[in-house]
């Protein structure tokens, strides 16, 4: 399965009181890495985001911490596709300092439409689903057979 790779460089605002990386900052993370994913590969699916004809919805995030980063660390953030189904779409993270892991998160986002002042639930856009097909996974969410974890 192909990885999805977003270097980040931390920063000093990035940082709390002791020094090291604010927890919260990791979450952050993992919407900066999803965010261009969809720049790099579903260009069409972050306009209609912007427009307020999509609505991709995080019903679930998690993080683990193994070791601390400090400011002007280079984190690379590895995204991959957990699982999907319906309008759903679950994301692996994990946090790389050099050869270190040093964190590892997942998310899961829901497809909306706005219908009104309501949402409800749609299916994953064309355009998404086709970028993810691409990263290793079929139609019916399952890892494709030929591609394994790097």
């Amino acid at each position: 399965m192909r990885v999805y790779l977003y270097r980040h460089l931390v920063t000093f605002d990035e940082t709390n009181l002791v020094g090291n990386v604010y927890f919260a900052h990791y979450l952050h993370w993992q919407g900066h890495c999803r965010e261009r994913f969809l720049a790099d590969h579903a260009p069409g699916v972050l306009a209609a985001v912007a427009t307020g004809e999509l609505a991709l919805v995080t019903v679930s995030c998690a993080m683990d911490y193994f070791a601390e980063c400090y400011a002007m660390d280079h984190v690379e953030v590895e995204m991959t596709l957990a699982g999907r189904g319906g309008n759903r779409i679950e994301m692996d993270f994990r946090f790389r300092r050099g050869d270190a892991i040093v964190g590892a998160g997942r998310q899961t986002v829901a497809c909306m439409a706005r219908s009104g002042e309501r949402l409800v639930a749609t299916p994953v856009p064309a355009e998404l689903a086709a970028a993810l097909d691409e990263y290793g996974w079929s139609a019916e969410g399952r890892r494709s057979p030929d591609r394994s974890l790097a």
